[in-house]
């Protein structure tokens, strides 16, 4: 609708052919995630965390979408920085490093491809809400 109603200079320029090139990518890629849903094949946890997401972004606090996003996406596990394994010896912050904690989601390209397409929503959400207290806005979302 917003896309529609820009007029016709603005649709003609290159900021204006990327922006109706990145809908129409936008709507490709969520497809399947509505096609999951509808068979009901979602896996729960990304269903939570997408509950969560939208659920936040109705209530305006995008910030804590945000949060949501980024546990899907990258997950809270710990980051190795550098060298692992340096000497004989196991370290105690070694054992928190382990794969329960690493967000797969983001390594299928399917996955990676419709959370692209969430996080572009969110940000056309937040942009929609001029009600919103800024400080519960993300910058650079």
């Amino acid at each position: 609708e917003d896309l529609a109603l820009r007029p016709e200079a603005v649709k003609k320029s290159m900021a204006g052919r990327n922006e109706t090139k990145t809908l129409k990518q936008c709507k490709d890629y969520i497809r399947p995630l509505f096609q999951l849903c509808k068979r009901r094949e979602l896996e729960e946890d990304l269903q939570l965390h997408l509950f969560n997401i939208v659920t936040y972004c109705e209530q305006g606090e995008f910030v804590k979408a945000n949060d949501s996003y980024m546990d899907v996406a990258i997950g809270r596990a710990a980051w190795p920085i550098g060298v692992t394994m340096v000497g004989i010896h196991a370290r105690s912050g070694r054992a928190r490093i382990e794969s329960s904690n690493v967000a797969h989601v983001m390594n299928s390209e399917l996955h990676r491809k419709y959370l692209t397409s969430v996080k572009r929503l969110m940000r056309y959400a937040q942009n929609k809400r001029p009600d919103v207290n800024p400080s519960k806005k993300v910058r650079n979302l």
